[in-house]
């Protein structure tokens, strides 16, 4: 691929990305502008928004890579990725904009009365934050580095500075017009190389990618466990994602919310009927990076490799200014969550200058984490990881917060410290590399979603039955207040 093309590809969606953050500066002006876009973001724009930042490194590069070296196996994870959002319809979505916070931690605080639980809901966020980044910024690397040959470090620090722009210049009202603006820069990045793609293919005389070669690269050696571990951690991970939840906040009201995230079903399921295309096709025209440990380049290659010429030229550097959208508008979105929380939980005061601080700082630890941890996983597989954590942790806070009146501040404790804190402690053993495959030892702390989902609400329920005394007194307030539409409660804030 031309290098030339490339750069001015990653150039453009650089610059466009500034500009349209740059719109949404000029009308940030208030406090509430910087953390949830003063409540005033519509359905279709909100979805647009939340569906950029949501499709990440993971899936624009690292879905394709998974379905060429494990075939068709993979494809739960965009069934995952996408199933999500129903789970979040149905129980979280609009109970969420009715409690009237503006992250995770105050949620936690309003239903439990307790700045204990804030506390640890605040390190899980930004714990979960991090974690989520440093494949951001690697994949942003891997992507400059063979499309460039720059070295890798490059794409880490040229996409982390972008993202600090973004978010410290305009906040959520600026980075809402910017994600929106990439999720449509994502999806025609995909489609259009697709197209050509598969009618080279069919020229070719559509020959067939063979499957039946399952390769075991960072796969388990129990590959029916592996596969449930991965549905738990996709279908109930996503609603705890920090970077989603906060986006909720956006909506006017709880209606809205919801018919936010029909709207997010919709263009992120169409966005996934392309991933497994290039995946299939790198079977065919890419088949040593199976072997190479870099499959999650075969959407970067697949226009050199199967058409050619300037018309593989220009279609390469079109996947490659998507790939860059990717990372940067999932980054946007995990930097203004981790901001959020830094602002209100750590930073002395709460007003826009501590917040734009708390970006600078939100970013530093995952960019130090990217140059100086070797990417070991693939893409998809460091993502899942994140996903497992916010499934253990986030989502029994929120579901039984929203719909059981009995939870109480320690159960919430146990529950996150147990189920949370247990599948943070198997991701990072995993990624140290000190227990390796084969065997069940390093599939339980790969894929931690099975048991450590149960744990985290085993242990809220339990405690909290066991502490019938500690039920905050403003429960019965905030159930109302979480399950009445917000026309029947005249007086609340929309």
């Amino acid at each position: 691929m031309s290098h030339t093309y490339a750069v001015v590809a990653v150039a453009a969606v650089v610059l466009a990305t500034l500009l349209v953050g740059g719109f949404g500066l000029r009308i940030s002006r208030t406090t509430s502008d910087f953390y949830v876009a003063s409540r005033t973001v519509r359905p279709r724009l909100n979805a647009a928004a939340i569906s950029g930042e949501y499709l990440s490194a993971a899936s624009f590069l690292g879905i394709a890579g998974l379905v060429l070296v494990h075939g068709p196996d993979m494809l739960w994870y965009p069934v995952g990725y996408t199933a999500g959002y129903l789970v979040l319809l149905v129980f979280v979505a609009a109970p969420l904009r009715r409690s009237g916070a503006y992250t995770l931690p105050d949620f936690a605080e309003g239903r439990l009365e307790s700045r204990q639980v804030r506390r640890l809901v605040s390190i899980l966020v930004v714990g979960a934050g991090w974690l989520y980044l440093v494949p951001q910024l690697q994949g942003a690397g891997l992507t400059l580095k063979i499309l460039t040959g720059a070295p890798g470090w490059l794409g880490d620090v040229l996409v982390a500075s972008v993202v600090v722009v973004s978010v410290a210049a305009g906040g959520m009202r600026s980075i809402t017009f910017v994600q929106a603006f990439q999720y449509w820069l994502k999806l025609t990045a995909l489609l259009v190389p697709a197209i050509f793609l598969v009618l080279a293919w069919h020229g070719s005389g559509r020959p067939r990618a063979a499957f039946d070669e399952q390769l075991t690269v960072f796969r388990a050696d129990h590959p029916l466990y592996a596969t449930y571990g991965l549905i738990i951690a996709t279908f109930l991970g996503t609603m705890g994602l920090p970077h989603v939840v906060v986006r909720f906040y956006t909506s006017p009201n709880g209606r809205d919310a919801r018919r936010t995230t029909v709207v997010v079903l919709a263009l992120i399921g169409v966005f996934y009927l392309l991933p497994p295309v290039y995946g299939a096709l790198g079977r065919l025209y890419a088949p040593e990076l199976i072997h190479g440990g870099d499959a999650d380049a075969a959407v970067l290659l697949l226009p050199e490799r199967a058409i050619g010429g300037l018309g593989g030229d220009l279609l390469g550097a079109f996947i490659a200014g998507g790939a860059f959208a990717a990372f940067l508008s999932t980054a946007s979105g995990l930097t203004m969550a981790v901001a959020g929380v830094l602002t209100q939980d750590v930073l002395p005061s709460r007003g826009v200058r501590h917040f734009r601080l708390a970006t600078v700082l939100a970013m530093c630890a995952p960019l130090a984490g990217s140059l100086m941890v070797s990417r070991v996983l693939p893409v998809a597989d460091s993502v899942g990881m994140a996903f497992a954590v916010s499934a253990s942790s986030f989502c029994p806070l929120l579901v039984l917060g929203i719909w059981w009146r009995r939870l109480t501040p320690p159960g919430a404790i146990a529950g996150l410290l147990l189920g949370g804190g247990s599948a943070l402690l198997s991701v990072a053993i995993t990624v140290s590399g000190a227990v390796r495959p084969p065997g069940w030892p390093h599939t339980l702390l790969a894929w931690p979603a099975v048991w450590s989902v149960p744990v985290g609400f085993l242990a809220m329920v339990l405690v909290s039955l066991a502490t019938p005394g500690r039920i905050p007194p403003g429960t019965n307030a905030a159930m109302t207040r979480f399950h009445l539409p917000e026309a029947l409660m005249p007086g609340r804030h929309r």
